[in-house]
């Protein structure tokens, strides 16, 4: 971790500020961690060299000694090149967790680096100050001589201290006092960086917001003052931090697929009793799962057991224990405070590529082994309708699969929603609530509808025929046995379970007594159970209004007549009258109980049936490439959550992008740099794959029941077929949403990907190998980008949008990044720098990726913050390549290196780098040879 980095949460509370403290807060409000208490910029002038002949190539390092004698390294500028007047972009800021006080010496050591690849330098020269010099001087300006080791003078620092200003009126800025450093204006901002939630909506600290901090941690920080085309300057801070989602979505994944597959293998065992060769079949499939759930288990419980960071180092991506997890998960912040003096917040989610490390690629991605599955599925399916295509057959079709589960779902959801008004219904008539019996009726008539409908179908009534047929009770009531009798021939073939039916008396061949009229029967069972209910509840509603009638009558005819009306029989008339509700519906709600529950047990059973029918040939290749999915999904899933937090977070007072959310669910753009050669190209495989089955995923956001952290974290739902992510918000956020994501409703995810490989190994590919992948990825991310678009353009007004500054329309970008996906252009890495910039034109989240989110992410996720910067904010272009350079060399980026693997090195080589476009290659020194 750096010297310069934020310490971990926890360390110090960041409420914890001391008066001395605050006495240096001239950056901004001592009491947010995200604020420095003190920050001042750099320059050197008239530096002399030994060397006459060459000019420096100068960086500052900063100490300082608090409490000990000893100098502590704290910061480091960039390296400036070739001259004797370097004016340095990254400032030096001190935070709370650094400890300063007004008597700290800082001492300031200026060295020339003669060979930056080597890493050669030497101290040119150093000069000491205390904190409270710089504070007692009226410009915060200090011009101090530098001297060599010899105490020779070799040239001048000066350095100037940033002091924000109370303004009264946020709207107006108020002048400020220029200084010069080497006759370059330099414009102090005049305004605290952050300010309270209420009047600064559009920005919520990571160190400071609750709910924030509930989820991300460990937060390392970097300041930078860049100079605009107009001659002011933009205030920077770029932030980094861990979140603790990289382990609890993990946790609660495997726990939800860990009990779907154990009730599965419960449904197999509650098929009740079959004949052997049936029975051989089904002990076959739950010995697989069961040897799939055993390492379900295991993980959990490493995953319970690990105490390490809440982050995984890309070193342990291929860590079998840990592979539920993502590799290097950071979200990265860039704040920008321009000359108006208001905040801008970009983030990102930096993940290194989803994908099945621990199992490998030798087999390709989950891409083609998907598609080789389907077609082996295929295939047995022909082979069965080609030799039973002469007989009276039952011959499921890949839709008769998709189409049980869908049942299955559909009995479980309705069964317990009748169960459950019926008990309402039963509960009204005791409390002899006439509105509350026909309120509840309604609904439990249309959901006891519901089920009928969905078990009135063919499909079910032939399943429930072939499971009969698998009874023993079948099988011995036919003629005795004979060396052609049912046999199921199990084989392992090329390490897919293969199953093959013989004899008269197969799976498909079923001559059978039973019909589809008794099935009919079942249901019509439970229709003419429901229609007792409506009738008797009719029948007591219609009893209760006669009754009613009658007593207004009598009422009426004790007031003419001048006498008081009785009261002691109305009570236990009351009491008779919903006793008599009571018993009156008591055994017509019991038949209609066990009518739903018998249907739905045989209709349930019958679609386990024929669903282990349809996955016994293959059910060792599916479980396989099941847990390989599922791997790469719980990672992929882990960066949508972090990256949803962090959006609705910042965009919770944004009414546009609330609609939007609401109205059409969320953008998700992914960016890819993987290669497609190599291991790289089954990554990329996983990848898309995994980000495409987020498209099952949505969320939904309800009040946190409590501040606490732990009440504050996602909570997951569902199953393979769709999870629920439900987000908790402390109440006084929670308030601010609208009235339709209050009242639950799903919101959903629109994920893209597009990828350019940018390495080496991309440019073998391009000349000897294939990239048609990358180029379908693009083709089928645009055409749902441009969807997505015209979803909005359907429903939603463009002031949702966010304003830019470019003079490219939202359409006009969309079309040029189709000609860049259909072109076919080696490296066209204007396909992801527009597709970028689309993403944050319309609300969406953005996500970085390649192989572990180190290195070319890095060059990645930089470049795109100098560009916002030169577009949005009008950075002068002529330090574009010093400010991306700057970044690179002592941003958070570079500290994210020394996370993974120890040192602040990029994991690059000269040859590599050749083959990089261009704004993607680190500054001299910042790379070398690193195992990753």
């Amino acid at each position: 971790m750096s010297e310069r980095g934020r310490g971990q949460r926890g360390q110090r509370p960041w409420s914890v500020c001391t008066s001395e403290m605050l006495g240096l807060a001239l950056a901004g409000n001592g009491l947010d961690p995200d604020e420095p208490v003190l920050e001042f910029s750099l320059a050197c002038s008239d530096l002399i060299t030994p060397s006459l002949d060459r000019k420096p190539n100068t960086f500052v390092a900063v100490s300082c000694n608090t409490s000990e004698p000893f100098w502590t390294k704290h910061a480091q500028t960039e390296i400036i090149e070739g001259t004797s007047n370097p004016i340095f972009l990254s400032s030096i800021a001190f935070f709370q967790d650094s400890h300063i006080n007004q008597q700290t010496q800082v001492k300031l050591s200026v060295y020339d680096v003669k060979d930056r690849s080597q890493g050669t330098m030497y101290l040119l020269g150093s000069a000491l100050f205390t904190v409270k010099e710089l504070l007692q001087d009226k410009d915060h300006k200090l011009h101090l001589t530098l001297r060599s080791a010899e105490n020779e003078r070799v040239g001048t620092i000066t350095l100037v201290a940033w002091q924000m200003e109370e303004r009264r009126d946020q709207r107006t800025p108020v002048s400020r006092l220029p200084d010069t450093i080497n006759g370059r204006t330099v414009l102090s901002v005049d305004e605290s960086l952050t300010e309270s939630l209420g009047v600064r909506a559009k920005y919520a600290s990571l160190c400071k917001d609750t709910f924030l901090r509930s989820a991300f941690g460990g937060t390392m920080s970097r300041m930078y003052r860049f100079p605009t085309t107009d001659g002011n300057n933009l205030r920077i801070l770029e932030q980094m931090a861990e979140s603790v989602l990289s382990l609890n979505v993990p946790r609660q994944f495997v726990k939800l697929l860990l009990e779907e597959d154990t009730a599965r293998v419960i449904e197999l065992e509650e098929l009740g009793e079959l004949s052997p060769c049936w029975e051989s079949l089904r002990r076959q499939i739950v010995t697989q799962y069961q040897t799939i759930i055993l390492t379900y288990q295991d993980t959990l419980n490493n995953l319970h057991n690990y105490k390490g960071p809440s982050f995984k180092a890309s070193s342990l991506k291929a860590e079998r224990k840990l592979e539920f997890m993502p590799t290097n998960l950071h979200v990265q912040r860039m704040r920008v405070q321009d000359v108006s003096g208001f905040d801008h917040t970009y983030d990102l989610v930096t993940i290194g590529a989803p994908a099945a490390h621990c199992q490998g690629f030798k087999s390709s991605g989950l891409r083609k082994l998907i598609q080789k599955f389907e077609e082996a599925k295929k295939i047995i399916y022909e082979e069965e309708c080609s030799a039973l295509s002469s007989s009276q057959s039952i011959v499921y079709i890949p839709q008769d699969i998709v189409r049980a589960k869908e049942i299955i779902a559909h009995i479980n959801t309705l069964k317990t929603q009748v169960s459950y008004y019926t008990e309402r219904l039963s509960r009204a008539a005791k409390e002899r609530s006439s509105n509350g019996l026909e309120r509840t009726l309604a609904i439990l008539a249309d959901k006891t509808r519901q089920l009928v409908t969905v078990c009135d179908c063919k499909l079910l009534a032939s399943a429930i025929q072939a499971l009969n047929a698998a009874r023993p009770e079948y099988i011995a009531s036919k003629v005795s046995p004979s060396a052609d009798a049912e046999q199921v021939v199990l084989r392992n073939d090329q390490d897919t379970l293969l199953a093959k039916w013989s004899g008269s008396n197969s799976r498909t061949s079923l001559h059978v007594d039973w019909h589809e009229e008794e099935w009919e029967k079942v249901w019509l069972n439970v229709d003419k159970s429901l229609e007792c209910i409506i009738q008797r509840v009719d029948k007591l509603l219609q009893k209760e209004r006669l009754h009613s009638d009658s007593s207004e009558d009598m009422a009426q005819n004790d007031q003419q007549g001048g006498s008081t009306p009785k009261k002691d029989g109305s009570p236990a008339g009351d009491e008779a009258s919903a006793g008599e509700w009571s018993e009156a519906l008591y055994p017509l709600l019991t038949t209609l109980t066990e009518c739903v529950a018998m249907m739905s047990d045989k209709a349930k059973k019958s679609m386990v049936f024929l669903l282990m029918q349809d996955s016994a040939p293959t059910i060792a290749l599916d479980l396989s490439l099941q847990y390989r999915r599922d791997v790469v999904f719980c990672q992929t899933l882990t960066a949508l959550i972090c990256g949803f937090i962090l959006k609705l977070r910042n965009c919770l007072r944004d009414d546009g992008f609330l609609r939007q959310l609401y109205t059409i669910g969320l953008l998700a753009q992914f960016e890819s740099l993987l290669s497609t050669y190599g291991e790289e190209l089954a990554m990329l495989e996983d990848m898309s794959v995994g980000i495409n089955d987020l498209r099952n995923v949505t969320f939904k956001v309800t009040q946190a029941s409590s501040s606490s952290a732990p009440d504050m974290l996602p909570v997951i739902t569902g199953n393979r077929d769709g999870f629920n992510v439900r987000i908790p918000l402390p109440g006084t956020l929670f308030d601010a949403l609208p009235r339709e994501i209050q009242n639950g409703m799903l919101l959903r995810v629109q994920p893209v990907l597009f990828n350019v490989g940018i390495n080496e190994q991309q440019t073998l590919a391009e000349k000897f190998g294939d990239t048609s992948l990358q180029e379908i990825i693009n083709l089928e991310s645009l055409a749902r980008l441009n969807s997505y678009y015209e979803q909005f353009k359907e429903v939603l007004p463009d002031d949702c949008l966010p304003r830019s500054r470019s003079q490219t329309c939202l359409p006009e970008l969309l079309r040029f990044l189709g000609q860049n996906v259909h072109a076919r252009k080696n490296k066209n890495v204007d396909i992801l720098w527009q597709a970028a910039e689309i993403c944050r034109r319309l609300n969406g989240v953005r996500f970085t990726s390649c192989k572990s989110a180190k290195d070319r992410t890095a060059m990645s996720v930089t470049l795109e913050q100098c560009l916002i910067l030169q577009h949005e904010h009008g950075m002068a272009p002529q330090v574009f390549t010093q400010a991306l350079d700057c970044m690179r060399s002592e941003g958070c980026r570079r500290e994210n290196t020394v996370k993974n693997v120890g040192g602040r090195k990029y994991a690059f080589n000269s040859l590599q780098l050749k083959a990089f476009p261009r704004h993607y290659r680190p500054p001299e020194g910042t790379y070398g040879k690193i195992e990753t």
